[in-house]
């Protein structure tokens, strides 16, 4: 017995652990095609959020597929272990139990967050489960992990040893919250209202035509950092200061002397046209600092407060220093004005915090040469981004790469592999007792110990392992020939956000061809960003986000996914509303409506078939053309494209035409509907098969119930592992008979609406046309769907409502039902706009140059409009004459 209505609440838990259980997502190498997803792996410390909702949906759709096409499907899980913002969630636990990090050894603190990890880590893969998610669970990996983190250790020492590494000063993206280094990648911009503040710098020895000391006037957004100036800049070009080059001013309230430089770098028209310069935090500055030889002076502690080289305001948070200095630069009389000012403030995409410019000693990666081979792969197309309009985005990126700083001042990652003697020597090495060998071996310093090594306190940026994760998941760098790496290796399609193109996209390639020598994958499809109503990115913070799982509960996980997939091509944002995920609820209460109308008929092997056979004839066509179609749209990832032709396909052709073809009449006396033909419901449960399979990969939990109802089915049997549909042959001409037949039911359903009839109301149709035989065929089929008595054909013009499918004539005769004056108004408000219509047509065909430089079919596609206008025109005329003389 089938449910009244669709309860999905009963039935996704039921299915998901039948299919855990039969182990449909398990993927082990054999001989069948591999199709390889590895999933983008979400931090541990993330929940479902509506971009994973899309971008787990798109994943699921494509392995889905490919499993049904009968190949080895192997769609790979995993989390990663994200330094910086783990680490931020342990830090803020411990806090809640009145632990602070530094009262901790490295060992404690990292049994910590290990203890975090295992409580919270998981919670975004049980989640995924509950959209539909068909990952291979088994093969969960995790960044931090043994096999993995060994591989992040083994590639570090190898690039080492290429010569690609090296560690230095440089000027960094430092995050004061985090007390870490963080990658351009990892800083957003935003726009904020600050001061601008200017400040007279006095100028030694000199003095102006009245005897009065001289300055020069400086605007800035940082006055906190005056007491790291190495120098004042102008432009040498600028004459308001000509008669300073070469002079030296003194920094207000620390009286400390600084030269006055020039360098055309210095923009004449912004502020006042000077430059204080601040190489310690600045990196134009500093880039100033190395063409001047400036000393460099850093003013600034980890966290963002001001340490003793500040001289003042010693322990004071850099933006109170500004409110402070400000103050004090007034009563010093060293302040002229201040002014409201809008600057681009770079911020850390983990704290939150304001990002500092800092010098500081790390670790960085050589990019150029690694990156020349992962440019051309996708420049030559062997790595198909999707859409293609993000190859000038990804080349303009690579084509400027710059060093890849790969150290973080963390504890929660992987431990760079360096060791460091008493005098500074820096052994890279997989392990202490291989650093200490090679100490041994190249120094001949038999007697030092483990213990005299000191490995680095830094670990590696998170992306320098997620860099190897579709070689890293299969192990393929401990074991690079293992039979996981040569089955599944390359992966076939990547789903991402734009986002993330250079700083994981990217890297992913660099590493494959660097350690497989191949692309890591076949195609990038890019998705876009969810966006509420007003057009804003759907976030926790602007609590314009509804809770994905208060979604699946209310809608049921195929209705979550669908109305996901409604709107969303590729690399265009999805603007989100509540209705599309309500119309994809919907559409699974239709299809479950419909089965249980088919599975309500009653079935008689002496019924008798009539047109249905015909009906069952243009179903197949329509189903085989619609097949062809969305295995196009897939080719070309048009994932949103392809569910609305299914959408379409279901709604529209099989349950509002179809299925109103062939269901059997009402048996008033019986109280039931009459018996279908054994022929017709043995062909539409097939068709329903078929479109459960066709749909399934969209919508996997309804269509494995409805599936596994339709007949008999084997224990562990699945649609998960039935065929996907393959279209067909394509009888076109049924297809375009049915086109003009739905053409005209709806035109006389028009009618009756104008009218104001009933649709009880039988009424009769009169044809002219020249092809009397194709439409006798139709004639049970239109008698059916638009209540007509009886159809004539006729030579001439007859009594009636009167419409035009292309160059046939219906005649629609109301019995005198209607108004003869309303029909005379309404023909003639039709055969005025058609009139224009022709007009501007015609325009558009006598202008010479039009008909030169259009495109051929365009030109054609005018004259067959003009055609068509000139046959309406000319019957309205006919029925204006045939009115006028009646009425």
């Amino acid at each position: 017995m089938i449910a009244k209505t669709y309860s999905p609440q009963d039935i996704e838990a039921k299915w998901y652990q039948y299919w855990l259980d039969n182990k449909l997502f398990k993927s082990t190498p054999d001989e069948r095609e591999p199709y390889t997803i590895v999933i983008p792996p979400p931090n541990v410390t993330g929940v479902l959020h509506m971009g994973h909702m899309l971008n787990n949906t798109i994943q699921d759709v494509l392995i889905r597929k490919a499993r049904m096409e009968g190949k080895n499907a192997c769609w790979v899980p995993g989390t990663d272990h994200a330094s910086i913002a783990t680490e931020a969630k342990v830090v803020a636990m411990l806090a809640e139990r009145g632990i602070k990090k530094q009262d901790l050894t490295r060992d404690e603190f990292l049994a910590y967050a290990w203890e975090w990890k295992e409580k919270y880590g998981g919670i975004i893969l049980s989640q995924l489960a509950k959209l539909g998610a068909s990952c291979d669970w088994d093969r969960t990996r995790f960044t931090m992990e043994p096999d993995l983190y060994q591989s992040v250790i083994d590639v570090f020492v190898d690039l080492y040893e290429k010569g690609l590494i090296y560690r230095g000063i440089r000027m960094v993206n430092w995050d004061p919250q985090g007390r870490t280094a963080v990658s351009d990648e990892e800083v957003i911009t935003k726009e904020v209202q600050q001061k601008l503040v200017y400040v007279r710098y006095a100028i030694k020895g000199s003095t102006t035509d009245t005897g009065e000391p001289e300055y020069i006037t400086i605007a800035t957004v940082r006055p906190e950092t005056i007491m790291a100036d190495a120098a004042i800049a102008v432009n040498p070009n600028d004459e308001r200061y000509t008669h300073l080059h070469g002079k030296t001013a003194i920094i207000p309230l620390i009286n400390r002397e600084v030269p006055i430089i020039t360098d055309e770098y210095v923009a004449m028209d912004f502020g006042t046209g000077g430059l204080k310069v601040t190489p310690a935090h600045d990196p134009n500055d500093y880039s100033l600092g190395i063409k001047h030889n400036l000393p460099v002076l850093d003013i600034l502690n980890d966290d963002g407060t001001l340490n003793e080289k500040a001289q003042i305001l010693v322990g004071q948070d850099r933006f109170a220093a500004r409110k402070a200095i400000i103050k004090l630069l007034d009563e010093a009389g060293h302040l002229v004005k201040t002014e409201d000012n809008k600057s681009n403030v770079g911020t850390s995409e983990r704290t939150g915090a304001v990002i500092e410019p800092k010098l500081s000693l790390q670790w960085f990666l050589k990019m150029e040469q690694l990156a020349k081979p992962a440019l051309d792969g996708v420049m030559d197309d062997t790595i198909q981004l999707v859409p293609p309009k993000f190859k000038n985005m990804y080349r303009a990126w690579m084509e400027n790469v710059h060093d890849w700083c790969i150290s973080r001042q963390l504890w929660w990652g992987q431990r760079i592999p360096a060791y460091y003697l008493q005098d500074g020597t820096v052994i890279v090495a997989r392990s202490k007792h291989e650093a200490l060998e090679k100490v041994q071996h190249e120094k001949l310093l038999f007697a030092m110990t483990e213990a005299d090594l000191t490995q680095d306190d830094d670990v590696l940026d998170t992306w320098f392992s997620s860099w190897l994760w579709p070689i890293s998941v299969f192990n393929g760098i401990e074991e690079p020939n293992n039979p996981d790496i040569n089955y599944y290796y390359p992966t076939n399609d990547l789903v991402t956000a734009p986002e993330i193109l250079f700083f994981w996209v990217a890297r992913m390639i660099i590493a494959g061809y660097e350690y497989k020598g191949e692309a890591p994958f076949k195609n990038v499809y890019l998705t876009g960003i969810v966006r509420d109503k007003l057009g804003r990115k759907m976030s926790k913070s602007l609590g314009n986000s509804p809770d994905p799982l208060d979604l699946i509960d209310q809608y049921g996980a195929d209705g979550v996914r669908t109305g996901m997939l409604f709107s969303s091509p590729a690399g265009n944002d999805l603007p989100f509303d509540e209705k599309l995920v309500e119309q994809g609820r919907n559409f699974s209460n239709k299809i479950w409506n419909a089965f249980r109308l088919v599975k309500s008929w009653t079935v008689s092997e002496t019924a008798d078939a009539g047109a249905n056979a015909l009906s069952v004839q243009w179903f197949d066509a329509k189903l085989n053309a619609t097949l062809a179609e969305i295995e196009d749209l897939f080719s070309k990832f048009r994932i949103s494209d392809a569910l609305q032709a299914i959408y379409k396909l279901i709604w529209d052709d099989f349950c509002a035409q179809y299925l109103e073809l062939i269901k059997p009449a009402y048996d008033t006396e019986a109280g039931a509907a009459q018996p279908i033909d054994q022929a017709t419901f043995d062909a539409t449960i097939n068709f329903f098969e078929r479109l459960m399979c066709l749909a399934h990969p969209f919508m996997p939990f309804i269509t494995e119930e409805i599936w596994q109802d339709i007949r008999e089915r084997n224990a562990g049997d699945s649609i998960c592992v039935a065929p996907f549909p393959k279209a067909g042959t394509v009888d076109q001409q049924i297809l375009v008979d049915f086109d003009t037949l739905f053409g005209i039911v709806s035109n006389i359903r028009n009618i009756r609406n104008t009218k104001q009839l009933s649709p009880k109301t039988e009424l009769p149709l009169a044809i002219r046309t020249a092809d009397k035989q194709r439409f006798s065929t139709l004639e049970p089929l239109i008698q059916k769907m638009a209540n007509v008595s009886a159809i004539t054909y006729t030579s001439e013009k007859a009594e009636g409502t009167a419409f035009l499918i292309k160059a046939d004539e219906f005649f629609v005769n109301l019995a005198g039902e209607v108004d003869a004056e309303q029909e005379i108004a309404n023909a003639q408000k039709e055969l005025d706009y058609l009139t224009g219509f022709r007009e501007s047509t015609l325009k558009k065909l006598s202008n010479e140059k039009f008909v030169a430089n259009a495109k051929p079919e365009l030109v054609e596609r005018e004259r067959q409009k003009l055609a068509d206008a000139d046959a309406k025109i000319q019957a309205l005329n006919e029925r204006l004459q045939s009115l006028t003389a009646n009425s």
